[in-house]
């Protein structure tokens, strides 16, 4: 076969295997328990720009907004936590990123 894009699948490699032997899991590893939108769970929190204890757990140590499948917001909740550190970060009340000399 032709050694450019179009070779054939049988030259890559033994990959027959994939998706086999997940177990009763369905895919998925064990992560143990979902996690819950905090702003959702608990209505009286807000988002708020001017809260900064509230915005560091959302924050990296080096500044970067942790993602939801890790902080465990909803879509809603959070874009408005990050819509709310970067208003913070334009006030100065968070650093856009920490320099470690």
């Amino acid at each position: 076969m032709g050694g450019g894009r179009g070779s054939s699948r049988d030259d890559r490699g033994d990959r027959g295997d994939r998706g086999e032997g997940r177990g009763e899991e369905g895919g998925r590893r064990g992560f143990g328990r979902r996690k819950v939108c905090r702003f959702c769970a608990d209505k009286a929190l807000k988002v708020d720009y001017k809260d900064q204890a509230a915005l560091k757990y959302f924050l990296t140590e080096r500044g970067k907004i942790i993602p939801r499948r890790i902080s465990g917001n909803c879509a809603l909740h959070q874009r408005q936590v990050a819509t709310a550190i970067k208003r913070a970060r334009i006030l100065a009340l968070l650093p856009y990123s920490v320099v470690h000399a």
